[in-house]
């Protein structure tokens, strides 16, 4: 059979809608978590720098489970650590109101709510979908996946808040508890399937490759290890805002609303911006979007510290940055699977959401130790924005073809 006779490949919308769906719930749930620190802190006397430490655990937790649950799914496919991520996630968030000491908080929202949800993440969804799509579908896959999070962040955002200024924060607890719950239906369209994807449009497919040689392989490659850079950049960021934005909010002495727009707005303009990336990387060199992405936070927070703290500054700044908040997302996987193919990418993409983590870790805890010892963060943000650059330079020397040429070879 010619090239000429093989019909193109079909789009699976289904599975896509279903992972993007499961997206939306594990991370609605997850990059709420800011809005609780100051009620908690309030109900039960646990320090801010206690709260964060807790949530910079979650951080870390999130990204250290999805290489091993990524691992898992690759080899056994995605269904079974869904459903349970969708478990442990619920039982996370349920038990936090009743284990209110900083102890109960590592366990709960550090432990076990960063476990759930790292179990219905990106690494796993991306990966499960990876396998049943053509080359050149899953740079926008991973964007329309990475978006359906996104939105989760835009519709639970105001709704969390409103469930916490009516009926306290435990209730807001129980009631994402609940949502999360509704990510085990969606699990079943992701089951793995027997139906390979046509060999005209297979991945790099590297025989027969074990998984502890392909995770040498990449490990041995600088490139690989520029992902992982950048990616631990990004984790400072992103970690640093979704837990204090509505402190620093605060600082300004605005009104706990403007933090769940803010939030909100994060989310919304994250959707655009996901959808943005997935298709610039079918059409030019994803480290190109990476650097320039990464390149763009460092001029906006220097704006926003230029700017008088008003809420429209806030919703600016929220609208801008989340135009690249989680956009980051689809052309990080894609420069994985193009350097690797995508048999192992929940295991390979796992470990570069890992270094994420290790960087989420540290902008969650840091944030909160500069409000407790400095009482701002201010130089916070100056850190936020060399690491911007950082991460821009970084992303340049990757090596990666040119998506006509990397086609051609397909």
């Amino acid at each position: 059979m010619n090239a000429a006779s093989i019909p193109p490949p079909r789009m699976h919308w289904g599975l896509l809608l279903a992972a993007a769906a499961t997206l939306m719930i594990t991370m609605g749930a997850r990059q709420t978590t800011g809005l609780f620190v100051a009620p908690i802190h309030q109900d039960t006397g646990i320090g801010i720098a206690a709260i964060s430490f807790a949530l910079a655990i979650g951080q870390f937790t999130w990204g250290a489970v999805q290489p091993v649950f990524g691992a898992i799914a690759d080899k056994r496919g995605s269904t079974g650590v869904l459903v349970l991520g969708a478990v442990l996630l619920a039982l996370g968030l349920a038990l936090t109101p009743h284990l209110t000491s900083a102890w109960g908080l590592m366990f709960t929202l550090g432990v076990l709510t960063a476990a759930g949800a790292g179990a219905g993440s990106f690494s796993i969804l991306i990966g499960a979908t990876a396998q049943r799509l053509a080359p050149e579908q899953r740079s926008f896959a991973a964007g329309f996946i990475n978006a359906g999070g996104s939105l989760g962040q835009f519709v639970f955002a105001p709704l969390v808040q409103a469930v916490i200024a009516f009926a306290g924060w435990a209730s807001a607890m129980y009631t994402l508890a609940v949502a999360s719950l509704l990510a085990i239906p969606l699990a079943l369209p992701l089951r793995r399937t027997t139906t390979p994807v046509p060999a005209s449009h297979a991945a790099t497919a590297i025989g027969d490759i074990t998984l502890k040689q392909q995770i040498a392989i990449a490990l041995r490659d600088r490139s690989y290890w520029m992902l992982h850079l950048g990616f631990f950049t990004c984790g400072v960021h992103i970690a640093f805002l979704v837990t204090h934005l509505p402190g620093e909010i605060a600082l300004c002495g605005l009104s706990p609303s403007v933090s769940a727009v803010s939030i909100a707005l994060i989310g919304l303009f994250n959707v655009a911006g996901s959808l943005v990336a997935g298709a610039l990387g079918q059409r030019m060199r994803m480290k190109w979007i990476l650097a320039a992405m990464y390149a763009s936070r460092a001029v906006m927070i220097a704006l926003y510290l230029m700017a008088p703290p008003t809420p429209v500054t806030f919703y600016v700044f929220a609208a801008a940055l989340g135009f690249t908040w989680l956009a980051t997302v689809p052309p990080t996987a894609g420069l994985v699977g193009k350097l690797f193919g995508p048999r192992y990418l929940g295991t390979l993409f796992g470990l570069t959401l890992l270094s994420h983590q290790i960087g989420g870790f540290f902008g969650a805890w840091l944030g909160g130790l500069a409000l407790e010892r400095l009482g701002d963060y201010t130089w916070m943000w100056y850190v936020d924005m060399a690491l911007a650059l950082v991460a821009a330079a970084a992303n340049l020397p990757i090596r990666e073809g040119s998506p006509r040429a990397v086609a051609a070879a397909a």
